[in-house]
């Protein structure tokens, strides 16, 4: 590996150990291998090497949203069993010790004072729902329209950020999937009611 690819490991490596705020560039200097130059120079700042790391964290987790198995969710695109399969394997992940779901919440929480990080997660918003929906709906990502990931895409992210603060609050009276699934399901009956 190069210096760039070094410095994002190292970063990783930091946010899960100690979390944005607490992350200094020396530690990702002493964690990496590498030196300071280094991080203006590939990625212009701490904060924003920093926020490229959870984005790759978060990146890496998609994969376990689908599924552990690799066959993809349970249940037909865009219907209601699909839904819950999916959002019990989000939820899988927030039960992990650990969970890098929690520097979430540190964003949030001390987003005026991470200006940069915030910065760079607020445009990363528009991507997470796009890679959302092809779970949720099928399809392929590639494929999602701008406006369609502004729209469902963006309920989905609204979503887990709820879900997110709600895990990370008190994950004992956080909800499962099988009750967002009927609270959906209850929404829907009442929105199409004649």
């Amino acid at each position: 590996m190069g210096h760039r690819e070094d410095l994002l490991e190292g970063a990783k490596r930091c946010l899960l150990e100690k979390g944005f705020a607490r992350t200094t560039a020396r530690d990702v200097v002493k964690e990496s291998g590498t030196n300071l130059a280094s991080i203006g120079y590939h990625y212009g700042s701490k904060d924003a090497l920093l926020a490229q790391a959870y984005i790759s964290l978060v990146e890496g987790m998609g994969d376990d949203f689908g599924g552990s198995d690799g066959a993809g969710p349970a249940g037909e695109p865009g219907s209601l069993e699909r839904f819950r399969c999916v959002w019990a394997n989000i939820i899988g992940t927030m039960r992990e010790p650990g969970s890098l779901w929690r520097l979430s919440m540190e964003i949030l929480v001390m987003g005026d004072k991470l200006p940069e990080v915030r910065d760079h997660l607020s445009r990363a918003q528009r991507e997470a729902g796009r890679g959302l929906i092809p779970l949720l709906m099928g399809g392929r990502e590639e494929d999602v329209s701008d406006e369609t990931a502004d729209t469902v895409g963006l309920f989905y992210v609204t979503l887990m950020t709820g879900l997110i603060a709600q895990w990370s609050f008190d994950p004992k009276t956080a909800p499962e999937a099988d009750q967002l699934a009927e609270g959906l399901r209850q929404v829907i009956a009442a929105a199409t009611k004649d």
